[in-house]
């Protein structure tokens, strides 16, 4: 991430300014949850920002309403005061990390990412596979920074099987979260289009542990919260035109005698493939409300998808 900012000329109390960032499409900086910039009293703004090809201010009267991706900027009107955008300067390169796990090539995330609600720091070097080619995900401080560990598949794969083999999950904090989930970055709906496992008790010690979710999880038909075991599980889901079947199993081979934990099936809101990769996800829901954060660390023995 860098940092942006510029000045506002003939202003008036109560304005604000929106910033998007342009990476294929256009996103809402520096988080979707923090989608406005002050201007300060001298008319100038200031704020970080991830890098893109292109950067855009928008300025705004109070109570606009600002899209979190966009493929074409806002025009001026219906709250929009004025818009500008400029090229992003060359800097030095930034190398991406891609390790290979259960044959298949990942993206490790760098950039912080709001997923959760709040802002998490990433560090690649939380991720990484071992000599038995298991992926580890690791949640530290370093530094000073609390970090988290992402990784998504560099392909879309579609309808079919998507199985995950994971070593015991019972040691994560009531707020640490382990999601095993599609989801396609480059939509601009605000609804995301996601197939989701997620292992979290959402910061409450008392609450089941485990939930399966197609988006937009605020829909209660759209959750089924379960408890997983301690010990290793293999999650999947089936996903075909129209159903999500989810399942999860204990050990670590879906074997037809494994003892079934739980399952379910979505019939209503299913979405179609399109752009979406897998993501495996290991962060920390409302960090600044955790007093007791302590590392933590994941091992995902395999991924398979079966069409």
């Amino acid at each position: 991430m860098g940092y942006i900012e510029g000045r506002v000329s003939n202003g008036a109390p109560g304005q604000q300014i929106v910033i998007y960032a342009r990476s294929g499409i256009w996103w809402i900086q520096p988080f979707a949850n923090q989608p406005f910039t002050k201007v300060q009293p001298d008319s100038t703004w200031r704020n970080s920002t991830h890098l893109g090809t292109e950067y855009a201010a928008v300025l705004v009267e109070p109570g606009y309403r600002p899209a979190s991706k966009v493929t074409t900027l806002p025009a001026e009107g219906n709250g929009v005061l004025a818009v500008t955008a400029a090229k992003g300067k060359p800097a030095a390169s930034i190398v991406s990390k891609v390790i290979h796990f259960s044959g298949y090539d990942w993206n490790v995330r760098s950039a912080g990412s709001d997923r959760g609600g709040e802002p998490n720091a990433y560090d690649p070097e939380n991720a990484w596979v071992d000599q038995n080619g298991y992926l580890h995900l690791r949640m530290q401080q370093r530094e000073g920074i609390w970090s988290c560990a992402e990784v998504n598949m560099t392909r879309s794969l579609g309808y079919g099987s998507y199985i995950f083999v994971v070593q015991d999950t019972g040691h994560l904090s009531p707020s640490g979260v382990l999601g095993l989930y599609t989801a396609d970055d480059l939509r601009t709906d605000d609804v995301r289009a996601e197939l989701d496992i997620e292992l979290s008790r959402w910061g409450i010690p008392a609450s089941k542990n485990a939930q399966y979710v197609i988006q937009p999880f605020y829909v209660p038909e759209n959750v089924a919260r379960f408890t997983a075991p301690s010990g290793a599980l293999t999650h999947m889901f089936r996903w075909k035109p129209g159903t999500a079947s989810f399942e999860t199993v204990r050990g670590l081979q879906p074997a037809p005698s494994a003892s079934k934990v739980s399952e379910h099936t979505f019939t209503s809101g299913v979405p179609a493939p399109a752009n979406e990769t897998v993501h495996i996800d290991l962060y920390d829901f409302r960090h600044s409300r955790n007093s007791s954060q302590q590392p933590v660390e994941v091992v995902i023995e395999k991924f398979e998808f079966l069409p």
